[in-house]
């Protein structure tokens, strides 16, 4: 058989459709070539033009034009084969067509043809074959099949035959990824392009490039997995770390505001009680000073009025002796009237206007300054840790700690005075006109306007929240379990009653021992009550702001009731009620 015998064969210029050589033979935009009329009827009708070897789609359809050259080579081709029947065997027999073929197409190359490099499978060429002169990357190549023995069909073909596309693809193919331009499988790895690709992707445009097989690229990027896992670990350990870091701060920060409470509370309370003790010494000096001053000024006053007196009964004494007639009487007498009684030089006596309060005064400015240098340091420095030790003012617990201990509170009907009006769930009291016609039991109050909860409050802590906005008297607090209910009440704690007071809208006071007044720059619309039953506290707050208001420290040694007095309604000025509300937690 020709050498030219088994270099061609007539699969090189079948259409990929109609499996036949081509006829009129045309080229997609994207290089791969069809009969006219089949990739015609292939894009009729559908809406999106695809190549059907590589699956490249084309926003327009494509103006496609015969490839001459094509068409010329491939009439060529049909002459060799006798004139277009049917194929022949390839054998020594057709030798010589494909010679002269060969012959014709080496007249339409643009050059010489360069040689070919050798295929690692292939033996020796002869220095004869035409596979040592003709190069696959030529214009032609795609229509020269390499020497030696064919290849072995693609895993995606079927045995000895091409794939048949229809309109809706090409068959489905074996488990490896298939190249969507030379459909043959994805081996290898381009490290340069970082992209995988097939031989035929390796040979025409990757030759310069450094490219590995897909399994040994996969075994050394195990061992950069490997590290960049340990990489992820390290930055999760930091993570870890500076969230636990964050959550030191946030401690540290809650230890430093309780610090700076506790010392801002002492320092301030320090203060305050300097300014009112001053105050009182000031008051109890000037009052001193003033009853001196009146007493000095009766004394003198007396004097001045004896002698008034005794100069008034001289000068009348003296009217009366100008009166008289007889001569001898008058001489005797004058020498007794003519020199004046004795009395009180009072050119040089003044009342004392001195209110020694200059020496209160100079001690205040002396700790006002002693306060305010303390202050500069403070705001240098901060609080030492040392004053979180025990101090005259107690650190109250914040807001949203005292709320977690909310509970449901009710109101007990069968402790309510005849005049309060108490709502179907027990959650609100109000005062009205005239008393009810109610049982009077033992657990009543018939002269105090008040009612107690039914939770009892034996140990441990509860909080309640009473809305009190619009009202212009009201009280709220705890009562002991044992106190007298009938007559008139004394309502201070060692009484066992323990609770804040508003009157005329604005005096807000506790019911101490004195009364303790207060002033809220804030007017509460709701109240919040603590209490702590371990420590013997009962705290006040103003819910709305959140601020803490007041706390009593005593020892109940009894079990206690949560209180609410609405007070009386003063003829409708105060007729709204004390409303026990849900507790919000707040931020």
């Amino acid at each position: 058989m020709s050498l030219y015998g088994s270099f061609l064969s007539d699969e090189q210029f079948q259409c990929s459709i109609c499996l036949d050589v081509f006829t009129n033979p045309s080229s997609t935009p994207c290089g791969h070539s069809f009969c006219m009329a089949c990739i015609s009827r292939y894009w009729d009708g559908s809406k999106v033009c695809q190549c059907p070897l590589c699956k490249k789609s084309f926003q327009k359809r494509p103006d496609l034009q015969i490839n001459r050259t094509l068409r010329e080579i491939t009439e060529q081709f049909k002459s060799m084969r006798g004139g277009g029947g049917k194929r022949e065997k390839r054998g020594g027999g057709d030798g010589g067509v494909q010679e002269s073929f060969f012959e014709e197409l080496k007249k339409k190359l643009p050059r010489p043809l360069p040689k070919l490099p050798k295929r690692n499978h292939e033996p020796a060429a002869d220095p004869t074959s035409l596979a040592t002169s003709v190069p696959n990357p030529s214009p032609l190549a795609a229509l020269i099949p390499p020497s030696g023995p064919p290849p072995p069909p693609p895993p995606y073909c079927r045995s000895g035959g091409r794939r048949r596309f229809t309109v809706t693809g090409a068959a489905s193919g074996s488990s490896i990824p298939i190249c969507e331009v030379h459909h043959r499988g994805i081996l290898f790895y381009c490290r340069t392009d970082k992209v995988c690709i097939c031989p035929d992707c390796a040979f025409y445009d990757h030759q310069d490039h450094e490219t590995v097989s897909v399994e040994q690229e996969w075994i050394e990027t195990k061992v950069q997995l490997s590290v960049s896992e340990q990489e992820i670990q390290d930055m999760i350990r930091q993570r870890i770390r500076k969230m636990e870091e964050i959550k030191k701060s946030v401690a540290e920060v809650e230890l430093a505001v309780e610090r700076e409470m506790a010392g801002s509370v002492c320092l301030y309370s320090e203060l305050v009680s300097t300014i009112q003790r001053s105050q009182a010494e000031l008051m109890e000096v000037m009052e001193m000073s003033r009853r001196a001053a009146v007493h000095q000024a009766e004394m003198m006053l007396r004097q001045l009025e004896l002698e008034l007196e005794e100069l008034q009964r001289r000068e009348n004494s003296l009217a009366e002796l100008a009166q008289l007639d007889d001569a001898l009487e008058g001489v005797k007498a004058f020498p007794l009237l003519s020199s004046p009684p004795p009395a009180k030089d009072w050119s040089g006596v003044s009342l004392n206007t001195e209110l020694g309060t200059g020496t209160i005064y100079r001690s205040l400015a002396a700790q006002v300054e002693s306060f305010h240098k303390e202050l500069m340091m403070v705001a240098e420095k901060g609080f030492a840790a040392t004053l979180m030790e025990p101090s005259p003012v107690p650190i109250q617990p914040r807001m949203k700690r005292v709320q977690e201990y909310a509970v449901d509170v009710t109101l007990d009907y069968n402790t309510a005075h005849p005049r309060l009006i108490l709502s179907e769930d027990l959650k609100s009291v109000r005062c009205g006109e005239r008393q009810q016609m109610l049982p009077d039991n033992p657990e009543r109050f018939d002269r105090v306007v008040c009612v107690l909860g039914r939770e009892m409050i034996t140990s441990g802590k509860h909080y309640w929240e009473v809305e009190v906005g619009g009202k212009t008297d009201w009280d709220l607090g705890v009562a002991r379990h044992s106190n007298n209910r009938k007559g008139k009440i004394d309502i201070t704690p060692s009484n066992g009653y323990w609770f804040l007071s508003l009157r005329d809208k604005n005096k807000y006071a506790f019911r101490s021992e004195p009364s303790t007044d207060v002033q809220m720059s804030l007017t509460p619309q709701k109240i919040g009550v603590f209490v702590d039953y371990e420590k013997g506290q009962v705290s006040f707050y103003n819910v709305d702001c959140k601020l803490h208001i007041y706390t009593f420290n005593d020892t109940f040694g009894d079990t206690l009731f949560p209180f609410f007095s609405p007070c009386t309604n003063k003829s409708g000025k105060n007729d709204g009620p004390l409303i026990i509300t849900p507790v919000c937690l707040k931020e």
